[in-house]
């Protein structure tokens, strides 16, 4: 008996088809469940479409296309369906990521077409933490921003976008929609700093939220206070607020090559339980 596959854009109507999918692994998917819990899948509200990889009418995978290009739960068969539909597409993505074998296969696909990168990340750990460190105390001085802090808050931001990503956020629109992103997660509770004499010195958010895991994204010290421990305090205590306000599992995702980070991260109790691959555009 033949199997049949089609890949097709998600109707809102799939809502529950699609979190089931995502709920197969809710700390690689954390991102784009927080996204679709929010938004639902029409693709205005979403920012992006939800393409849908199907075997015999049942829906198996999915890949979110819009500012980023993101596979999720996908084997190789739905990874050539996706990147066929993609090629016809044409590149509208800032960037490709997601779990490094479908990133991998994705991006060997399509870099005929849309390459080169700007830059390919190709092993970056994946790391999870249920716990507080026993042997870390938080700092009491990270707090969360006040909506009235964002002039203290954006200079940082900036400030880790660039060293992170290599351009700034600043490019383009001039930092509209990244002070909007910005604005968003301050309002919503989920940015976090240290401020000395009106200045952050360590900050990090938590970019991603869903009932079973949250993701910390954006963590930075201010480049004189490097090499002091603030990092390790400072992260125990973002770790203190996802874990009682937020979800049960807290994640983030770092560059291997990044080992003063990835040390930090161990030590405050984040162990890796996956791994992601990130292609910049």
């Amino acid at each position: 008996m033949l199997t049949t596959t089609t890949t097709r854009v998600l109707e809102p109507a799939e809502l529950d088809a699609a979190l089931a999918v995502l709920d197969r692994d809710p700390v690689a998917n954390a991102f784009v469940a927080a996204r679709v819990q929010v938004a639902g899948l029409d693709p205005w509200r979403l920012g992006g479409e939800m393409w849908g990889w199907y075997t015999d009418g049942r829906l198996e995978s999915l890949c979110y296309a819009g500012a980023n290009l993101v596979p999720i739960c996908a084997g190789p068969a739905a990874v050539r369906a996706f990147a066929d539909r993609a090629r016809r597409s044409g590149r509208r993505c800032s960037s490709i990521v997601g779990p490094t074998e479908a990133t991998a296969e994705l991006w060997s696909l399509l870099e005929p077409s849309w390459g080169p990168a700007r830059e390919v990340r190709a092993h970056q750990p994946l790391m999870a933490a249920e716990s507080m460190p026993p042997d870390i105390a938080p700092d009491p001085l990270v707090r969360r921003v006040r909506k009235d802090e964002m002039d203290v808050i954006m200079p940082a931001c900036v400030s880790m976008f660039t060293e992170e990503v290599g351009v700034s956020p600043l490019a383009g629109d001039g930092g509209l929609l990244y002070q909007a992103r910005v604005a968003e997660l301050v309002s919503a509770g989920r940015s976090f700093a240290r401020v000395e004499d009106g200045r952050v010195v360590f900050k990090a958010e938590i970019g991603a939220a869903t009932p079973r895991a949250c993701q910390i994204q954006g963590v930075w010290v201010a480049p004189e206070f490097r090499g002091r421990g603030l990092s390790k305090s400072g992260m125990a205590a973002v770790l203190g607020y996802a874990l009682r306000d937020v979800s049960p599992v807290v994640s983030l995702y770092v560059n291997d090559f990044n080992t003063a980070a990835r040390a930090t991260y161990r030590g405050v109790g984040f162990q890796e339980v996956g791994a992601f691959m990130s292609v910049l555009f």
